[in-house]
C-alpha cells in the first residue's frame, strides 16, 4: 500500500496570516489543555480537543461527512502520546493499580476493536450523537455526583464489571476520550479514592487510544474528501502541532493532581462538557 499524501497547501483553506497565528494558537492551547487534564484527571483529553478541532474543521471547511470523523481521528493520535506520558508518571509515583489494569484491560480492549469495526459505517451525524448523549450524562454526573456515592466496596471482578470494561471501551472509541472519565466514574463508584482511580485510569488511555487510532486510519484510507496531509481520518498538521504541546503539559497535571482539592475542577469540567454537548446538538438542526 503506497501512502499518497497531498502537499500541504495553505491557500486550499483561503487563510490569511492573522487567521492562521490564530489557528495555531487555539492548537496549541487545545494541546496544553489536553495535556494538563491528562494528568489531573486521568482522563486521554479527548473532552477538551474534541469540540476544539470540530471549530477547527469546520474553519477549514472539511466536509461536514466526514468532519466528526477527522476530529476524533487526529484526537486519538494526540491522546497517544499524552495518554503514555500521564500514565508513566502516574506509574512512576505508585498510584497505578496494575492489578486491575491487567484483569480489565482484555475486556477494555475487546471494546474498542468493536468500535474500530463501527466507524467506517457509523456516520457523522451519529458519531455527533453518542458525544452529545454520553457527553450530557457524564456532565451531569460530575456536576450532581457526590463523593460517597456507592455501588460496591470496592472493584468487583465479575461479569457486570466485565461487561462495564468492555462497553467502556466501546463508546470510548466512538468518542475518542481515553476513557478516563468513565473509569473515574466507575472506580470511585466502587469505593476508591479519587486519586486512585485517576491513576489507575490513566493506565487504560493507551489501550483504548493506539486500536483507536489505528482504527480510525484504516476506516479513513483513501476516502476522496480527506483534506492535505492526512493519514486516514488524521490530520498530521493538526496532530504535529498539538502533541508537542500535550505532552509537555501532562506531568503538570499529574503534580496538581496529587496536591488539589478536585470539586470546582470537576463543576467547570461539567459546565464544559454542557457547552460541548450543546454545541454539537446544535449543528445537527
Amino acid at each position: 500500500m503506497v501512502l499518497d499524501l497531498v502537499v500541504f497547501d495553505l491557500t486550499v483553506f483561503d487563510l490569511t496570516d492573522g487567521a492562521l497565528f490564530w489557528l495555531v494558537i487555539a492548537l496549541l492551547a487545545g494541546g496544553l489543555a489536553t495535556g494538563f487534564l491528562a494528568g489531573l484527571l486521568g482522563i486521554g483529553g479527548g473532552g477538551i480537543l474534541v469540540p476544539i478541532l470540530y471549530e477547527v474543521f469546520t474553519f477549514l471547511h472539511v466536509p461536514d461527512d466526514i468532519r466528526m470523523h477527522m476530529v476524533l481521528g487526529t484526537s486519538f493520535a494526540v491522546i497517544v502520546p499524552t495518554a503514555i506520558s500521564s500514565f508513566r508518571a502516574h506509574l512512576a509515583k505508585g498510584s497505578v493499580d496494575t492489578a486491575v489494569v491487567r484483569r480489565l484491560a482484555p475486556f477494555v480492549v475487546a471494546g474498542v476493536l468493536a468500535g474500530v469495526a463501527l466507524v467506517s459505517s457509523v456516520s457523522g451525524g451519529a458519531l455527533k450523537w453518542v458525544w452529545i448523549v454520553c457527553g450530557s450524562l457524564l456532565a451531569v454526573k460530575m456536576a450532581l455526583g457526590r463523593e460517597d456515592w456507592r455501588i460496591a466496596d470496592a472493584v468487583p471482578n465479575n461479569a457486570l464489571i466485565r461487561f462495564a470494561a468492555f462497553a467502556i471501551g466501546l463508546v470510548s472509541t466512538l468518542m475518542s476520550i481515553g476513557g478516563g472519565m468513565f473509569l473515574v466514574t466507575l472506580f470511585t463508584l466502587c469505593g476508591w479514592p479519587i486519586l486512585r482511580a485517576v491513576a489507575t485510569s490513566s493506565g487504560f488511555g493507551p489501550l483504548i487510544a493506539v486500536p483507536g487510532l489505528i482504527g480510525y486510519i484504516w476506516a479513513g484510507w483513501g476516502n476522496p474528501e480527506l483534506p492535505p496531509v492526512s493519514l486516514g481520518f488524521v490530520s498530521l498538521i493538526g496532530a504535529a502541532i498539538i502533541i508537542p504541546a500535550s505532552v509537555f503539559a501532562a506531568p503538570f497535571g499529574v503534580r496538581v493532581a496529587h496536591g488539589i482539592s478536585r470539586r470546582a475542577l470537576e463543576l467547570a469540567f461539567a459546565a464544559f462538557l454542557a457547552l460541548v454537548a450543546t454545541r454539537l446538538f446544535i449543528s445537527t438542526l
